[in-house]
């Protein structure tokens, strides 16, 4: 689940993203809370007025809390909906150690990664040149929201399914990255599956 809040630019509404999708969505409203579904599944809400429910410091991606869900999930409630947010709010950018790379069967380009997080083993497909296994590298997991605003999702591809990202410097966002394309390295001293960004 992410959050989005822009008070200046778009207004006091908390966009709640439990479910990224593509249109068309059907909307109920009950006062401040606008239910958004699609095919009878919740996807998200919009929170109007949300500074009186609970207090959003900053804009763009706001990392959620236990105090906001909790918040939220009451306002949800009292406005009449039965339905309650259940957020993950493990770290969405880790440490990765790439044990395995195959070649991926039907493209040249991009290979297979086995990848341990520290409490899971992701399958991931990377099309970096400077992908190799024995690395130390930076995850995006299910559920990151990258610098660009693009959400991390479950994916196929080219049949092959992948669930997470290996992220560049660039992709990040961060200082002096530089430009050629390749995934970023860590150092030893990282650990496998701590908090890339706290």
């Amino acid at each position: 689940m992410n959050l989005f809040y822009n008070k200046e630019k778009v207004g006091d509404v908390a966009f709640l993203q439990i479910d990224p999708q593509e249109g068309p969505f059907n909307y109920e409203t009950k006062g401040d809370i606008v239910q958004i579904t699609k095919n009878d599944d919740v996807v998200g809400y919009n929170i109007f007025n949300a500074s009186n429910i609970v207090n959003i410091e900053g804009n763009g991606h706001i990392k959620l809390t236990d105090e906001i869900v909790n918040n939220f999930n009451q306002a949800i409630k009292n406005a009449g909906f039965n339905d309650e947010l259940d957020a993950d709010l493990s770290p969405k950018f880790v440490v990765g150690y790439v044990a395995t790379k195959d070649k991926h069967p039907d493209a040249d380009k991009l290979s297979v990664l086995s990848v341990d997080v520290g409490n899971d083993k992701l399958q991931i497909v990377c099309g970096a040149p400077n992908v190799e296994a024995g690395q130390k590298v930076v995850i995006a997991k299910v559920g990151a929201v990258m610098p660009s605003g693009m959400v991390i999702k479950d994916a196929e591809l080219r049949g092959v399914a992948s669930s997470g990202m290996v992220c560049s410097m660039k992709e990040l966002n961060l200082p002096n990255a530089p430009q050629e394309k390749g995934i970023m390295v860590l150092s030893d001293e990282y650990e496998v599956g701590q908090p890339f960004f706290e």
